[in-house]
């Protein structure tokens, strides 16, 4: 089936099988590698995006039920050539390890940030609950938030 879609503000088409999830569509049929495949079943976060102005997991939609509506992934973050706060923070504090789960959470604490721009240690990692990374304890991930928080408060990237 033909699916027509906004993606990160550009007007794209896909055919699609009607079964495929939108996650298998960014990536296979539009080229949009950042958001990542890991479980296929909501639990790890990585190919979180933007549905609509709703954080979900794109492997848990169906690229059927995108036709005509907006999504915005990891790539609709850096805009003209430069990262975005958040993704300047992971870097910056060392957030980055295999960089598998990265461009989901990257998404989850940009969602967090533009809701609450201060928010508290509770807040941050209930928001970022749904994301897994098997590599670090999380504490340089939190790190990056702080960092992201901070530096968007102020202005600065």
């Amino acid at each position: 089936m033909l699916v027509r879609l906004n993606v990160n503000g550009e007007w794209r088409e896909a055919e699609a099988w009607p079964g495929a999830s939108l996650l298998s569509m960014l990536r296979d049929d539009l080229g949009l590698w950042g958001s990542k495949n890991g479980c296929e079943q909501g639990e790890c976060g990585s190919c979180s995006v933007w549905f609509d102005r709703e954080l979900v997991c794109a492997c848990l939609v169906l690229a059927a039920q995108a036709d005509g509506r907006h999504v915005e992934t990891v790539e609709s973050l850096a805009a003209a050539g430069s990262l975005h706060p958040v993704q300047r923070a992971f870097l910056d504090a060392g957030a980055v390890q295999c960089g598998f789960c990265t461009p989901g959470l990257e998404v989850a604490v940009a969602d967090l940030l533009q809701r609450d721009p201060d928010p508290t240690e509770e807040t941050i990692r209930e928001a970022l609950s749904g994301n897994l990374c098997r590599c670090t304890g999380y504490q340089k991930i939190l790190d990056a938030v702080h960092l992201a928080a901070d530096r968007m408060e102020q202005g600065t990237p």
